[in-house]
């Protein structure tokens, strides 16, 4: 099985951290955003899988330098213009040589333990030109609204209604098992929606069909997402066991406080520290008596002495000076 990966975005939303890193390559855990992707793609069939790329795209090919991950072996796309959604997965899917199967395409910023094979399956068994991956939430408002029939078949695409007029709570979770028809429903020369040109025709048609979940997902989009999806690892809500929260090299010094954080690889806690619910990247370190509390702290940061964080996004290598405090800031500002 071969598969399109969406990893293009600029993650604004998770501006400082994403200024030096595009956000699928972003720790969660010890391991990248992509990689958790990649991985769970493999364990539903997937060998190869093409980048759908944009920004920042030789990150991309320096983080996996043999052109493999999580034993999937890699192809790239680089987009010279944005094409949005749809537009991205065909110039992909053609670029790769995809053009002639039935294949998965997924948004890589989306963490899910999806069974990829039982959708695959359920695409074929009901003939299907196209499926999505649907979840229920509490407020649709912020997603494509998918109503599907008693067979899955579905019948409207609406994206972002608002919570009142919403007419169900499943939504587009952004995985797809999609036909070589859908790529030739795309226009080559302009930007394309999957979500508000492709789906809503499909669905027209009646050949558009929904597969329902309760696995977990997570979209990760924003900071308190970001952070969600590592205190998540920890906390067991993942398939398999619970992380380990030092990474390879990492010192929590005797009389430093740890709890339920993430601790990169090469991170120093120095005696007297306080880290809770938070994310050290690698390489950050934490003085003697600073407190970081509900934080993501980006690679290399040094915390001083007796500084407070609460809610604070730190990006890579800045230096938070002895005594400072900070709540509910990022530093630096979003540009």
């Amino acid at each position: 099985m071969r598969a399109v990966v969406l990893v293009g975005g600029f993650g604004t939303r998770l501006r400082p951290l994403t200024h030096t890193t595009p956000k699928p390559l972003l720790p969660v855990g010890h391991l990248t955003i992509l990689e958790h992707v990649l991985t769970n793609l493999a364990r539903g069939g997937v060998t190869e899988a093409v980048l759908s790329l944009g920004f920042m795209p030789d990150d991309f090919r320096a983080a996996y330098p043999d052109g493999t991950c999580a034993g999937v072996q890699l192809q790239y796309a680089v987009e010279d213009e944005p094409l949005d959604t749809a537009g991205a997965i065909r110039f992909a899917a053609v670029t790769a040589g995809f053009t002639d199967e039935t294949i998965v395409a997924l948004n890589g910023d989306v963490l899910t333990d999806l069974d990829i094979a039982a959708l695959v399956a359920f695409h074929r068994e009901r003939g299907a030109e196209g499926t999505l991956h649907l979840i229920r939430v509490e407020d649709p408002s912020a997603f494509g609204v998918v109503p599907t029939d008693a067979q899955g078949r579905v019948e409207s695409f609406i994206e972002k209604p608002s919570r009142e007029t919403a007419p169900t709570n499943l939504i587009n979770a952004g995985t797809y098992v999609l036909e070589p028809s859908v790529l030739a429903r795309i226009p080559a020369d302009r930007p394309v929606s999957i979500e508000r040109e492709t789906f809503p025709a499909m669905a027209a048609d009646g050949t558009l069909y929904g597969y329902a979940t309760d696995d977990y997902w997570l979209d990760t989009g924003r900071p308190d997402q970001y952070l969600q999806a590592n205190l998540d690892l920890l906390d067991g809500a993942r398939l398999g066991p619970p992380i380990d929260p030092l990474g390879i090299g990492a010192v929590v010094e005797p009389g430093a406080q740890v709890a339920r954080s993430v601790v990169g690889a090469g991170c120093r806690v120095e005696r007297g520290a306080t880290v809770t619910s938070s994310v050290l990247m690698p390489c950050a370190s934490v003085a003697a008596g600073a407190v970081v509390a509900d934080s993501i702290v980006g690679r290399g940061v040094v915390v001083g002495a007796g500084a407070r964080l609460i809610d604070v996004v730190i990006g890579d290598d800045e230096r938070v000076t002895g005594g400072t405090v900070l709540d509910g800031v990022r530093v630096p500002e979003p540009r």
